[in-house]
């Protein structure tokens, strides 16, 4: 018997085609609305990625396209003693100011949860650092860190406790810190509203109940607060971590790696690699190494949501 129905009046009757199945399926209506999206993520993030990793195993240069040669650029950043020294600045930067800037916007985000005077407008001003362009807060702070006309410096002076200038981007510790203290500042913000918005969805219930079982603050903020928190948490400090591992703007403005490449990132010697110096291949290599580093601080994210299934809203592991 033939697949077609017949009709009524002896017609038969075709079923509808492969795309106009596909059209008012409702299944694949989800498709349709992202199609436009994953567009434009191949055409901006995935095909710049893929042409990154290719071009890391040639020896392209500006204006030339190069040959394979494999891994010989990998080889060469491996053994390349500013690329080890690029790579303990990234972490140490990323690392110190990720602690710091968690701790400060936790602090702040619970202390903005309380009821205070002006709160709408203490939120505000908290948001600033955030709002403020990259480059313009990189030219602020290097007028605050001027060897000669340094703000900290003159107050210091005044007050007796220093008797010269403080060389900030001068001195390789005192430039790592210098620039810590920059990107923190810029950080913030980010971390203390998103985690301020959490807090506002924790039921005050369970604080009444906590008081009454006689739960101290500390209690209350252990066994309440943070395990609420704990998804958001995860979520932000990914982004945070994110963000600070491949910053570009605020090292390139204010010290530019310097001194003797002592606050110089992965990001930054990718672009005088690639860019200033030519050798398009070696900054795509260093770019590219980037990538495990990336992947990794997105899998114990991923993997501590997995561990305590919030997502199931069941018990912990």
């Amino acid at each position: 018997m033939s697949d077609a129905a017949i009709t009524p009046s002896g017609h038969d009757r075709a079923g509808p085609s492969f795309w106009e199945g596909l059209k008012t399926n409702r299944n694949f209506l989800g498709f349709w609305f992202m199609l436009p999206a994953a567009a434009f993520l191949v055409l901006f993030l995935v095909y710049p990625l893929g042409l990154g990793v290719w071009l890391s195993f040639t020896d392209s240069k500006i204006g030339n396209p190069g040959d394979f040669i494999g891994l010989e650029n990998y080889e060469w950043i491996i053994g390349d003693a500013k690329f080890q020294l690029a790579v303990f600045n990234t972490l140490f930067y990323t690392f110190v100011a990720s602690v710091v800037k968690f701790a400060v916007g936790l602090y702040l985000a619970i202390l903005l949860n309380n009821h205070l005077p002006f709160k709408a407008m203490i939120r505000a001003v908290v948001l600033i650092p955030f709002i403020v362009p990259t480059v313009l807060s990189a030219i602020a702070f290097w007028w605050i860190f001027d060897p000669q006309f340094s703000v900290i410096s003159w107050a210091l002076r005044k007050w007796g406790w220093i008797s010269g200038n403080i060389d900030f981007l001068g001195d390789p510790w005192n430039a790592r810190i210098s620039v810590i203290f920059a990107n923190v500042w810029r950080g913030v913000p980010f971390i203390a509203i998103t985690l301020l918005a959490g807090l506002q969805t924790v039921s005050p219930s369970l604080y009444e109940a906590a008081t009454l079982d006689g739960a101290s603050k500390w209690q209350m903020f252990r066994y309440v607060t943070y395990p609420i928190l704990t998804p958001i948490i995860a979520v932000v400090m990914t982004f945070s971590v994110l963000f600070t591992f491949t910053d570009f703007q605020l090292i390139k403005v204010l010290t530019n790696g310097g001194p003797a490449g002592t606050t110089e990132l992965m990001a930054t010697m990718s672009y005088n690699t690639a860019i200033l110096g030519g050798r398009i291949g070696e900054g795509a290599a260093i770019s590219t190494a980037m990538i495990p580093f990336l992947l990794g601080a997105i899998m114990i994210s991923w993997f501590g949501l997995q561990k305590r299934k919030w997502q199931q809203g069941s018990d912990n592991d």
